[in-house]
């Protein structure tokens, strides 16, 4: 396969991918901004979500110091100057397949396309100002389907490979983010309850809006049966192999299909990626907290991201 066509397919999966994920982190502090709070936990929820993002010095460039609530979600959906705004993903995401527009199937093709312009449609007659959490729902509901549609016509070659490589890095790097901003600001209050003051209740809404973001809230209450703690919920999202979103069942799918489609470059990545699946196969929750889950998750992005950097060296198009 050319490499510029594996580079246009690897990057409009990381960028549904992206869309997704910024629509379910913005959903979760939508949902979890409605709940009874203090204002200053309310804010930094806010700010939370546009640090995951690297977006903070840019916001405020934009808007000034003050968080608002609507001028974030208006900056994180339709705002077209920055690439992780929803609209920018699904547009580079149309871009990339439209470049590859013979290397895909019809149908995968006309579902990327129609996201694109029904998302543009759904702006234009005012559907994310009367209801937001609608409109984060579609977002979702239209990566799966491209997910769906990509798995149920493509063919199982190289193609589809390249396709799963950037959905599932992108994950791994969504998830990881959420967890470390999350886990550092809710287990804090977790730990320290005296200062949080904040009542247990309002605690597990919030836990329960974080699994709800990831779809493992249902996940959670079948594999571990009782009350939401920031022990289980982290190792469900780093460790469990078999949590579609955890870090370890992303790093299994991108071993997997580098495995499929490697070349006599890519040995150095393959190695990187199976050192970091096996970390993950064999860590431990407390050797985890122990370390320190901040310090974890960093290190672990900045893994994820080198691998990245190699499959561009090895496969894809040189930056």
């Amino acid at each position: 396969m050319l490499s510029r066509t594996a580079d246009h397919l690897f990057w409009m999966a990381r960028y549904i991918e992206r869309a997704e994920n910024t629509a379910r982190m913005l959903d979760v502090n939508y949902q979890t901004s409605l709940l009874p709070q203090s204002t200053q936990r309310a804010e930094q929820g806010w700010r939370s979500m546009l640090g995951i993002s690297e977006l903070t010095a840019l916001y405020r460039q934009r808007y000034g110091g003050r968080i608002d609530p609507l001028e974030v979600m208006d900056f994180m959906v339709r705002d077209e100057t920055h690439p992780s705004s929803i609209v920018a993903c699904l547009r580079a995401a149309r871009e990339n397949a439209r470049a590859v527009r013979g290397t895909i199937t019809t149908e995968l093709w006309e579902t990327t396309n129609q996201t694109w312009l029904e998302f543009n449609r759904m702006l234009r007659q005012h559907d994310f100002d009367r209801d937001p959490g609608s409109l984060f729902e579609w977002v979702k509901f239209r990566s799966h389907l491209s997910r769906g549609v990509t798995v149920g016509t493509m063919l199982q070659d190289e193609a589809l490979n390249f396709l799963r490589i950037g959905t599932f890095l992108e994950r791994a790097d969504n998830t990881a983010r959420l967890l470390d901003v999350k886990f550092h600001a809710l287990a804090g209050d977790y730990f320290g309850r005296d200062q949080a003051g904040e009542a247990p209740e309002v605690d597990f809404y919030h836990w329960s809006a974080i699994l709800r973001s990831v779809s493992g809230f249902e996940i959670y209450r079948k594999v571990y049966r009782n009350v939401i703690v920031p022990e289980k919920v982290a190792e469900l999202l780093i460790l469990r192999p078999d949590m579609p979103r955890s870090l370890a069942s992303c790093m299994n799918g991108v071993v997997e299909n580098l495995r499929l489609v490697a070349n006599d470059l890519s040995a150095d990545t393959q190695r990187r990626a199976g050192r970091l699946k096996s970390d993950l196969e064999f860590g431990r929750i407390d050797e985890i907290l122990a370390t320190g889950m901040h310090a974890y998750l960093t290190h672990f992005l900045d893994r994820v991201n080198d691998i990245g950097a190699g499959i561009s060296r090895d496969f894809l198009v040189p930056a």
